[in-house]
């Protein structure tokens, strides 16, 4: 894990656990590896005890599991669980858009339009992180303009899920009909329609799923 740079700030717990969840969310630590407490914590230059703390939160979300003989590893993409999950995203999604519509903001929708061209621009880089992290951006602006947090922090828990199969198929992603989808939810939010606003953000997500987990039927 070269990229993951050592940790002097407070809160030592909560980074490690951010920096850990993101190299498992981007497969910089890969499906199946394992890992030790304390190479980890040599690695954080830290004691051992923040990092545990932070391996047993990623095992209560399902991103690491605990085997046999005190060893560790990454669990591996479940692809049931994923399909599972993106219901869920999708239904909390719609949820988001259909609570926000009523008095989103211009300069939210704008931001959303800023955030689907940097999402264009990432898939023409062909920048995994920087293409998904302008989707999540773009999605966000319906999250927090709902007014309704649970949602967020619901799909938080959720999203790794997601995320993990994603990086490893971003290859078979139409990214310009995702492109298309977000311009089409960005006109319902201007003509201030809830309904359709609702039902496009929930065939975004699901959409995506078919694509990365087959048909649930």
């Amino acid at each position: 894990m070269k990229t993951i740079k050592t940790i002097e700030r407070p809160i030592l717990r909560d980074q490690i656990y951010e920096s850990l969840k993101k190299a498992i969310i981007t497969l910089e630590l890969e499906p199946g590896k394992r890992i030790l407490d304390k190479e980890l914590a040599a690695e954080f230059g830290v004691s051992r005890t923040p990092v545990r703390e932070a391996l047993k939160r990623l095992e209560d979300e399902g991103l690491i599991e605990s085997l046999p003989g005190s060893q560790t590893r990454i669990t591996k993409i479940n692809l049931e669980e994923a399909r599972n999950a993106f219901t869920v995203v999708a239904t909390l999604n719609s949820l988001a858009a259909r609570l926000a519509i009523p008095h989103i903001l211009t300069q939210e929708i704008e931001q959303m339009d800023t955030n689907n061209s940097e999402l264009q621009n990432a898939l023409e880089k062909k920048d995994v992180v920087g293409a998904v992290e302008a989707d999540d951006r773009f999605h966000l602006v319906l999250l927090k303009a709902s007014r309704n947090p649970e949602i967020e922090i619901a799909l938080e828990r959720i999203m790794p899920k997601i995320r993990r199969l994603e990086f490893s198929k971003f290859s078979s992603v139409d990214g310009h009909h995702s492109l298309e989808q977000h311009r089409q939810i960005i006109a319902a939010c201007k003509a201030k329609n809830s309904t359709l606003a609702s039902a496009l953000v929930e065939e975004n997500w699901l959409s995506l799923g078919r694509v990365l987990v087959g048909d649930s039927e």
